[in-house]
């Protein structure tokens, strides 16, 4: 039976790079490798990762990528809109012989199946990015039938809504603290805590 040491992962993911020049626009922040790893273990625990193909949509530099190729996964297929994001993660892949393929591409426009999605689609914080978690959302369910997604906790109403729409349904979900640094020129303060829930979510029979 395959093992997986929940601490021992999170130290490996302490040393996925954060991103080098992050970009408003893509709300890109890299998520904290304790949550990471709890939803790892979680999917892990779950029979959703070991074994099975897995597809971590807007990826960034690749931190749930690595994480499910540590639990176990059969193929492993981070997607991610920014050229950058995908090199730095291309190269921390290399640099520790893991086997993860990456693709630079607008999540609206793959065309992909697996067996387990896993993302930290952007809030819709940022104009530019309203309703960018709905597109993210309606992607997922066209590639697989398990779902796990994390979501600012004030935003699992309408959240819920958008899933039940979909004809999916919600098995369990799991809140977290996320820190978030100040590194953007409109954040008033160097790091802020807030709220984020942790979906797992099952697609409806077709």
């Amino acid at each position: 039976m395959m093992q997986l040491r929940k601490k021992q992962l999170e130290i490996f993911l302490q040393k996925v790079p954060t991103f080098q020049n992050p970009q408003a626009s893509l709300e890109q922040y890299l998520t904290p490798a304790s949550i990471v790893a709890d939803i790892i273990y979680q999917a892990f625990c779950a029979n959703d990762i070991a074994k099975r193909s897995v597809v971590d949509l807007g990826c960034g530099t690749g931190i749930f990528s690595f994480g499910a190729k540590m639990a176990h996964a059969a193929l492993v297929t981070g997607v991610d809109i920014d050229q950058n994001s995908i090199r730095i993660a291309e190269e921390f892949a290399k640099n520790h012989k893991i086997t993860v393929s990456f693709l630079c591409q607008d999540v609206n426009t793959i065309d992909i199946t697996a067996d387990t999605v896993l993302m930290n689609p952007p809030f819709g914080a940022q104009k530019s990015n309203i309703h960018a978690d709905r597109a993210f959302m309606e992607k997922a369910f066209e590639i697989a039938p398990v779902i796990y997604s994390l979501h600012l906790s004030s935003t699992i109403p309408f959240v819920s809504k958008l899933i039940a729409a979909l004809k999916g349904e919600i098995s369990f979900q799991t809140s977290y603290q996320f820190s978030l640094k100040g590194i953007y020129s409109f954040h008033k303060k160097e790091q802020m805590d807030v709220g984020v829930t942790l979906l797992r979510i099952l697609r409806g029979a077709d």
